[in-house]
Order: structure tokens, then C-alpha cells, then sequence
């Protein structure tokens, strides 16, 4: 009872995203398991310190990484503050739990030479697919918003004539972004394309499957991967490496780091206070100053 009301608590008071939800679920069941399979014990509830601490053991023995073990401890660590939040427990067997040392995370930005490239040589295919494709790494580049960002822009958050569009961030926090020109003529060229499909089966969303349903994480993954393989040797060429190349190279050319953080959602927004330091005015002027692209 006491996870089932932990994993609604994720969904409709936390606003977490399913996948989320679901690796929460999944690393506590798995913490379970071990408790089941190793000392007979069903509930977790109750378990000391020395418990978890044989768990991890285990996973690192068995060749986990320590940033998957980290994970793990995290969800069950946000489990046990529930537990404590909800008074089913008195002590967080965690509390004084210290992750596992892990490397650093080095995520290596496309330069500014291999965006020129893909988006000035790189052939992409009259129709559809092949305008769509192109939208979709400019508006990525010059926006830094999310895959999950992306892929679920509804028609009635773009404001094409305002040169911005509204963001559903992470938590349902919502943020306005400005458009540079360039994007703006790419989605007048993909809207029109758009039109010409033959079934559209989910209307309210942006960008579609050439089938007319809604693109999914892996046909953004496929599309990112496929184009950038054609200039770049980078062994990671991701949506996400997208974002991290929109904030690098907004950075390098003078952009102030909070508002660069705020055109990432980076901070708490909510939809009556989108911008809590800089006016939409102020952010449209540096990005539109600082961004590479917006000089093309």
C-alpha cells in the first residue's frame, strides 16, 4: 500500500513524467526483491541501514556502475522521505547515506563549424519529412528546449507573429521562448508541408510522423544521430547534445549565465510568472545577440 501511494503521490502530486514514475517503481521493486530473495523480509518499510548498504554491495559486485547505484539509492531514498513525509516511519535509514564517488560527466557540444556545416551544406529532402527534419534541429539548436519539450509542442503554444512559443517543462512548470527569424520561416515552410498529409490523427501536436501521429522519443533520437553522423565524429550525437551545444555556444559568445538558465527552464517557473529576473523583452535581445544563428 504504502508504494502504491508513493507512486501516486509521483504522478498526481509531483507531476512526474510516466518514465519517471516508472524507474522510481522499478528501482524500489528491485530493492525489494533483494530483501525477499536474500533475507525472506517482505516490507521495507522497517529496514535498517546495514540492509541497503548489502544491496549496493551487490549491484556493484554484480558490475553496476556507480552513477546506476546512485540512482537507485535515490529512488529509494525518496521513498523512505515519503515514508517519513506520511509518518509510516520515524527514521530515514538513509539519511546519512553518501553516494558513490562517480566521474565526471563530460558531454562534448557540437562546434559552432559542425552546425554550419549540417545546417548549411548538409542536403536535406524537399517535403515533409525533410522540412520537418530540418525544424527540428533548428528550433532544438536555437531553443535548447527538451526532446520531451519538442515532441509535445501543440499548435496553440506558437506564436509565430509574437516570435515565441510556450514550453511545458519538466513538473508542468511552463516558460516562454523566444523564436529567432531563421526558425520562424522554417515553421511557416513545415506548417504549409504539414497540411498536405494525406490523415492527420493527432492535430494538436507540431510535429508529426509522416503517418500523422505524434514523433516519438526514437524517431527524434534516429533523426539527431542520422544528420549530425554526416558531420561529426562525435561519438554522441543526441537531442540532448543539442541542448547542451544551444547553451555552450550561447555562453562563449557573452550570453549572461541567468538568462541563459531561464531560456532553459532551468529555473522554478510558473505560467503567471514565467521570468522572475529578466523581462521576455530582455531575453529576446540576448538571445537574439548572442545566438550564432542569429546572424544567418
Amino acid at each position: 500500500m504504502s508504494l502504491a501511494a508513493f507512486i501516486s503521490y509521483l504522478t498526481y502530486e509531483k507531476n512526474y513524467s510516466p518514465n519517471t514514475v516508472k524507474a522510481y517503481e522499478k528501482d524500489i521493486q528491485g530493492f525489494a526483491n533483494f530483501c525477499i530473495k536474500e533475507y525472506d523480509l517482505k516490507e521495507i518499510e522497517q529496514v535498517e541501514y546495514n540492509l541497503i548498504r548489502g544491496w549496493v554491495v551487490q549491484m556493484v559486485t554484480q558490475g553496476l556502475s556507480n552513477r546506476s547505484v546512485n540512482r537507485k539509492i535515490a529512488s529509494l531514498k525518496a521513498y523512505y522521505k515519503f515514508l517519513l513525509k506520511t509518518e509510516n516511519i520515524r527514521v530515514n535509514p538513509l539519511a546519512k547515506h553518501k553516494a558513490l564517488k562517480t566521474p565526471a560527466k563530460i558531454e562534448v557540444p557540437f562546434s559552432e563549424k559542425e552546425m554550419e556545416l549540417l545546417l548549411q551544406q548538409v542536403h536535406f529532402e524537399d517535403g515533409f519529412e525533410g522540412y520537418r527534419d530540418r525544424l527540428i534541429i533548428e528550433l532544438l539548436y536555437t531553443t535548447g528546449i527538451r526532446r520531451a519539450e519538442l515532441i509535445n509542442l501543440r499548435l496553440k503554444d506558437i506564436e509565430l507573429s509574437q516570435k515565441t512559443m510556450k514550453v511545458l517543462g519538466k513538473r508542468n512548470k511552463e516558460r516562454i521562448v523566444p523564436l529567432l527569424d531563421p526558425t520562424i520561416n522554417l515553421f511557416k515552410i513545415y506548417l504549409d508541408e504539414r497540411m498536405k498529409l494525406e490523415s492527420i490523427k493527432e492535430m494538436d501536436f507540431v510535429f508529426l510522423a509522416k503517418s500523422g501521429v505524434k514523433i516519438y522519443e526514437t524517431l527524434v533520437y534516429r533523426i539527431i544521430n542520422g544528420y549530425f553522423s554526416k558531420v561529426s565524429s562525435k561519438v554522441k550525437k543526441s537531442p540532448h547534445i543539442l541542448r547542451h551545444t544551444f547553451a555552450t555556444h550561447l555562453l562563449n559568445k557573452g550570453a549572461d549565465l541567468n538568462s541563459v538558465k531561464e531560456l532553459l527552464g532551468h529555473a522554478s517557473l510558473a505560467s503567471t510568472q514565467v521570468y522572475t529576473h529578466n523581462s521576455i523583452a530582455e531575453l529576446k535581445k540576448v538571445h537574439a545577440s548572442a545566438h550564432p544563428r542569429s546572424k544567418k
